[in-house]
């Protein structure tokens, strides 16, 4: 079922092949990798993956936009947006460029609908992958959205009497995580799990160590119903 569900603070969007290359990059992180109980793909497989993901009847995929980075507003049916923060030359902090394209992506959200004695049980699984964003140098009217910021001072030419001005810019660091995305998207995958696909019972498997995830499905109403000593991880309802 291809559809776009739109929250508070994030919009979820259908896996498509337009998505691949930066959710690849993230599953380059080792921590990432560990935490998801995942294998290293190649690109090509990642495409693989993609394609098979999309074709489960058992499984839906959603990918996670933070809404703030989705310029233009949100249009129902587009799997990706554009932004406007890209890295020049490779080195130094990102700069505002007109033309970059980059997407607000900063994770995914799964149901997997395979257990074979009750068919109205799922697991979900929710992973937000994106840490930070550096998003470069503003000019100080345009401080918004951000955590942190660390000030400096430039100087730039000023066409006014031929003087040279000094002006304050900004280097800011945006962090996806410890937000409440992946809460949100969670309790909009399991409204619409309930609402379109007759799921009414919820479980989570989390890595013992992950502490976050463990907290937050906790804090969502979610117990604790077994441990996997083998797995290392704790199964939740």
């Amino acid at each position: 079922m291809k559809v776009s569900l739109e929250g508070r603070k994030v919009i979820l969007v259908p896996y498509v092949k337009e998505h691949v290359p930066k959710y690849h990059q993230w599953m380059q992180d080792p921590a990432l990798l560990a935490a998801t109980g995942s294998e290293p793909l190649t690109l090509d497989q990642e495409y693989q993956m993609q394609l098979s993901w999309t074709q489960d009847p058992f499984k839906q995929t959603f990918i996670i936009l933070e809404k703030e980075f989705v310029e233009g507003g949100f249009v129902p049916g587009d799997p990706f947006v554009e932004g406007a923060w890209e890295e020049i030359g490779g080195e130094g902090p990102p700069a505002w460029t007109p033309a970059a394209c980059v997407y607000a992506m900063v994770g995914d959200v799964n149901l997997y609908m395979n257990d074979l004695d009750d068919s109205h049980m799922a697991e979900i699984e929710i992973m937000i992958a994106e840490p930070k964003r550096y998003c470069g140098f503003l000019p100080i009217l345009n401080l918004r959205h951000y955590d942190r910021a660390f000030s400096f001072l430039v100087y730039v030419p000023h066409s006014l009497y031929g003087l040279w001005k000094v002006s304050y810019f900004f280097l800011y660091l945006y962090h996806s995580r410890g937000k409440g995305l992946g809460k949100e998207s969670c309790l909009m995958m399991m409204v619409f799990a309930i609402e379109n696909l007759g799921i009414n019972v919820f479980r989570a498997k989390i890595g013992e160590s992950n502490e976050a995830s463990l907290h937050m499905f906790r804090k969502m109403g979610f117990v604790d119903a077994s441990y996997s000593e083998i797995f290392k991880e704790v199964r939740l309802l």
